[in-house]
């Protein structure tokens, strides 16, 4: 199937690498415009220009912990596309601390990007959803949201929020034409977890031993998440609003071995 986004408008934050790119690379692929987005211009932004740039895309640096520049993200990506059709917020950051270790700066930033960076995402652009009366949105949460892990505080706490911010926006504007949903992924191979995978003293070893802990044996793909994160953008799934997929190979649904 083609042209499943053909003529759509979508931002996809921190579509730089990973997810957030096989997610931009794939809508661009089903027709879609896409903004792409990073809080830096580096060489991970770089090589997404030269692998994803075209006419059907337009790369804007913007912190989306940072309301004024998000609000200007959306003002350029409105003027340039002239609407706004879906947004995929997959931007996030990693903050495992011990609790009572916790510093106010992890702390608020953590929150700053993981929950109301996608909520500053949402708000600058959601007058426009509502004046056409449709819109999808999507929030990469994690399976964090849903079990905890030892010694990743307080990720989980903000992806946890994500999901009530999911549902809560997804209730208040269903009426509106606004579907807003969410995916929690599992173990995924982004860069950044390739990066921790051979940062280990055998990465082989450690790379087996993650993959033996998932039912299916193995590891996640960005472009398993992908598609998900397009099937929900899509009209296909016009009637699924407030739900979360969860893509883990059912790795949290597994009591013990």
């Amino acid at each position: 199937m083609v042209d499943r986004l053909k003529d759509k408008v979508a931002i996809v934050t921190g579509s730089t690498q990973g997810i957030g790119k096989a997610v931009a690379r794939l809508f661009l692929a089903e027709g879609a415009k896409v903004v792409l987005n990073s809080h830096r211009d580096d060489e991970h932004a770089a090589a997404a220009r030269e692998e994803l740039g075209s006419a059907s895309t337009l790369f804007i640096v913007a912190d989306i912990a940072d309301r004024d520049a998000v609000a200007a993200m959306t003002k350029e990506a409105l003027m340039h596309f002239g609407r706004i059709d879906i947004i995929v917020n997959n931007a996030g950051m990693n903050v495992f601390t011990d609790p009572l270790k916790t510093t106010a700066e992890e702390w608020q930033r953590c929150f700053a990007v993981d929950l109301e960076g996608a909520w500053n995402v949402i708000r600058s652009a959601l007058p426009a959803l509502l004046e056409q009366g449709a819109g999808s949105i999507v929030n990469i949460a994690s399976v964090h949201g849903h079990k905890i892990i030892p010694g990743c505080f307080p990720y989980p706490v903000a992806k946890h929020a994500l999901l009530g911010l999911t549902k809560s926006l997804a209730i208040e504007y269903a009426a509106r034409g606004i579907r807003v949903n969410s995916i929690s992924p599992g173990l995924i191979m982004t860069d950044n977890i390739r990066a921790w995978l051979d940062g280990c003293p055998d990465p082989a070893a450690e790379e087996a031993r993650q993959a033996a802990l998932l039912p299916p044996r193995r590891i996640g793909t960005p472009e398993e998440v992908a598609y998900t994160a397009l099937f929900l953008a899509s009209d296909e799934a016009r009637f699924i609003n407030a739900a979360d997929i969860l893509i883990d190979g059912g790795r949290s649904q597994l009591y013990h071995e």
